[in-house]
């Protein structure tokens, strides 16, 4: 795949196929034409003399100072060498190119005043699979996720260190000659474009609402096979019952279930079973809670279209070749539904922990075996599975606690008020991590259940599931052990193959 910058906006598959897949960008030739106009203005301004802030002065609260024409080039130089002042951790390679095509995308929109080769030679990097190194902590996220973008910079003007394709940690001026491209000396405001995005928060948040949507089918799953495993009931998820509420998520969570259910020997055997009245919470309302996730996934998907579509950098080149100052770099659009999408993960994830818990317990899974073990005294079963669940439930909830709400004003109070958005990107790749293990977990226990149910079978579609995840884990049986187990069921949920599984049975929503 070919992805080319001059047709339409960027698109979330687009960004995720090059951050993941290192797919090759194009910029078109009209794209270069355009650059090429709106630089004219930078250089008309460059000539004029007049002072324009990221040209001819200082950053942030050195805005005043006023620099000579002689110095402009090594401001731009200094500014990204100062900035690229990360530390920490390593940032994920997938993050650093989600970020770098994010960046491009907004220098091809031409407010950035950037000339065409810059662009270009940024393009020539990615598609290079030249990755710099970037660190945990640097952005506030405000005047854009600076020093993480500065160190991509850094590297685009052969400097700092960078890995190569095949992830080999080296010198970027190695790399780029490795590569056949040359270092770039950056011109008038080229620095300042370089960095002045949300391309680090808004990278993360497309590649969570990717994963999160998709573990969010899964969480329907496992809760599908929770229900069976406790002889719940399906009722209480057919349409009529949620028209009396129709958000579209929870109408969408209830018809997956409904599906997934289909057709199970399980839920028919005890239909005129009176000694289950209702159901727990946790499994009758599930549509309630998996489908108010997703409504929120939705929100997140519509504020990521429009960030994609944006052309966001400070100041900015507009039409009339005039550069505008402005406050579009603010993280806050971005920073707020990252914090929402934590705390939605958190508390699907509690439900999730609360139905495992519930085969665990013999007094309420209904003749389950206590924790699920074989021989109970002799064999736990899956008790511990079930604490390290609970103690990433934890963690996620720790997690949900928003970092868009906290603001440390920086640049000698010129930056007064900040997003924070990078920080809460951070933290919800982490929740997405755990989320991923909770759900597997559940499906653990779930496909043990169903087993256990013996004779006794589930609908079609869960069987198939339970079977796949009875065969990498082992099903019931005598205590082995565990972590390798759960481990391998993760995989799976990180995978498509699941998914892909139950597509022959039912189309999931």
């Amino acid at each position: 795949m070919v992805i080319h910058l001059d047709v339409g906006p960027l698109t979330r598959a687009h960004l995720i196929a090059v951050a993941r897949e290192f797919e090759v960008i194009e910029i078109g030739d009209d794209v270069v034409a355009r650059l090429e106009r709106q630089r004219r203005a930078i250089d008309t301004l460059v000539e004029s003399g007049t002072p324009v802030y990221g040209l001819s002065t200082g950053f942030g609260s050195l805005a005043t100072t006023y620099i000579s024409p002689d110095q402009r080039r090594d401001l731009q130089r200094s500014l990204i060498r100062s900035h690229a002042a990360g530390v920490g951790a390593e940032v994920e390679t997938e993050v650093v190119r989600a970020m770098m095509v994010s960046r491009l995308s907004n220098l091809c929109s031409g407010v950035s005043g950037v000339r065409a080769s810059t662009a270009l030679a940024y393009c020539a990097l990615l598609n290079a699979g030249i990755t710099p190194i970037v660190h945990e902590f640097g952005s506030l996220g405000c005047s854009g996720d600076l020093a993480p973008l500065a160190h991509v910079a850094l590297a685009l003007m052969g400097e700092g260190d960078v890995r190569d394709r095949g992830g080999a940690r080296m010198m970027a001026a190695a790399a780029l000659d490795a590569a056949g491209l040359a270092p770039v000396e950056l011109a008038e405001k080229e620095g300042l474009a370089l960095i002045n995005g949300t391309d680090g928060m808004l990278g993360q948040l497309v590649m969570a609402i990717e994963d999160g949507g998709r573990l969010l089918q899964l969480a329907d799953l496992a809760a599908a096979m929770s229900v069976q495993a406790l002889r719940g009931t399906d009722r209480v998820f057919f349409d009529d019952i949620q028209m009396l509420r129709p958000h579209v998520g929870q109408r969408n969570s209830a018809a997956n279930l409904v599906a997934l259910l289909a057709d199970s020997p399980i839920v028919n055997s005890h239909l005129d079973d009176t000694t289950q009245v209702q159901d727990a919470y946790s499994m009758r309302c599930a549509p309630q809670v998996h489908g108010a996730a997703r409504d929120t996934f939705a929100h997140a998907i519509a504020v990521a279209d429009i960030e994609l579509a944006s052309a966001i950098d400070n100041p900015s080149v507009l039409a009339d070749g005039s550069l505008v100052s402005n406050g579009n770099f603010h993280g806050a659009p971005i920073a707020y539904v990252l914090d929402f999408l934590a705390i939605v993960l958190a508390d699907v994830a509690s439900m999730s922990e609360r139905r495992t818990d519930r085969m665990m317990d013999v007094d309420r899974s209904y003749g389950l075996t206590p924790f699920l073990a074989h021989q109970a005294g002799v064999d736990s079963g899956l008790m511990i599975a079930q604490y390290s669940q609970a103690a990433m439930v934890s963690e996620m909830k720790r997690l949900a606690a928003p970092a868009s709400v906290d603001s440390i004003p920086s640049s000698g109070m010129q930056e007064d008020h900040v997003s924070m958005g990078w920080h809460a990107a951070r933290k919800l790749r982490r929740s997405i991590d755990c989320f991923a293990d909770v759900i597997a977990i559940e499906l653990l226990a779930g496909a043990r259940a169903l087993a256990l149910r013996a004779p006794l079978e589930p609908s079609p579609a869960t069987a198939a599931v339970a079977e796949r995840i009875n065969a990498v884990s082992g099903g019931p049986g005598h205590d082995r052990w565990l972590s390798p187990e759960i481990a391998a069921v993760a995989q799976l949920v990180r995978g498509a193959e699941l998914l892909d599984l139950v597509s022959r049975y039912v189309r999931l929503s």
